[in-house]
């Protein structure tokens, strides 16, 4: 019974997660420019703003049991195809994205950690 309600609120901070995640597309789109590897960046605002529409739809698209399969597996389908700015990152060294310092460290971390965690947070918390 604890592990049900455990994935529960792990489900709904996901999709206020996501929908956080895509309204800040839109909301500090220089945040994210910065990120983007430069053999994409002829097109940094066209990925920009449809990053923020995919975050923004597939949280939504969590909400209902008859779409939360398929949104599960197109947010995974999103960590993934975002590895190349996490493997950027690693490349471009120590940056400053904001008011926040990113070192190789943290690149990897978040490159070999952090997003096998989010896709694996994806796939269980929605499995209730």
């Amino acid at each position: 019974m604890r592990i049900k309600i455990i994935k529960q609120i792990l489900f709904y901070f996901l999709i206020v997660f996501y929908l956080f995640a895509g309204y800040n597309h839109f909301a500090t789109p220089s945040f994210y420019f910065p990120i983007i590897p430069p053999y994409l960046s002829t097109w940094a605002k066209e990925i920009n703003i449809l990053s923020g529409i995919a975050e923004i739809v597939l949280a939504l698209l969590l909400i209902p049991k008859a779409t939360r399969s398929l949104a599960v597996k197109c947010i995974i389908i999103m960590l993934i195809a975002f590895i190349p700015a996490h493997i950027y990152f690693i490349q471009k060294g120590t940056f400053t994205l904001g008011s926040i310092t990113i070192t190789p460290l943290i690149s990897y971390f978040r490159l070999l950690v952090g997003q096998p965690i989010l896709i694996l947070w994806v796939w269980w918390s929605s499995k209730f």
